[in-house]
């Protein structure tokens, strides 16, 4: 359950002039004790104010590459639009000394219209492995007399 600031202000209150010890006034309370310590920690960091409720999602993504380097790609790429996504990728990591995945740069590209999807080859000239074993092998006899004849020396026909 949800408790709004003023609750969990009141809830510390009431721990703190509580005769009883506080995993009991916990107890009857209904609440964690870790649920308490994490308000409290809060509380006694913050006052009051930090005992509002937070959004569980972090304020940045974890591996997020910063807008500036965002920008630094983007103009290498311009300045140098003959690079793919991989040699572009090499090309500033070892410049700039900050590592990032072809894949990265692949996308980055990709969103400013700075790449065009690969083409894929016409179907007339793509053969493949399947297609040429396929037209190697030769089709079993249908006939009639053959399908009489055993193919093995111990089946009979």
């Amino acid at each position: 359950m949800r408790y709004p600031a003023s609750e969990k202000l009141e809830i510390i209150r009431l721990v703190e002039q509580s005769s009883l010890p506080v995993r009991r006034t916990l107890t009857k309370l209904g609440i964690p004790r870790a649920t308490f310590y994490r308000w409290y920690d809060r509380y006694s960091g913050g006052g009051p104010e930090a005992l509002t409720d937070r959004s569980p999602r972090p304020d940045r993504v974890w591996n997020r590459i910063p807008d500036d380097v965002r920008q630094r790609i983007l103009q290498m790429a311009i300045q140098e639009p003959a690079l793919s996504p991989r040699e572009l990728a090499v090309r500033f990591t070892d410049s700039q000394s900050y590592f990032v995945s072809e894949a990265s740069v692949y996308r980055l590209l990709k969103a400013h219209d700075l790449i065009a999807s690969p083409s894929r080859p016409s179907s007339t000239t793509t053969t493949t492995a399947a297609t040429t074993r396929a037209s190697t092998i030769s089709p079993r006899p249908t006939s009639t007399s053959d399908a009489a004849q055993p193919s093995w020396p111990n089946e009979k026909g």
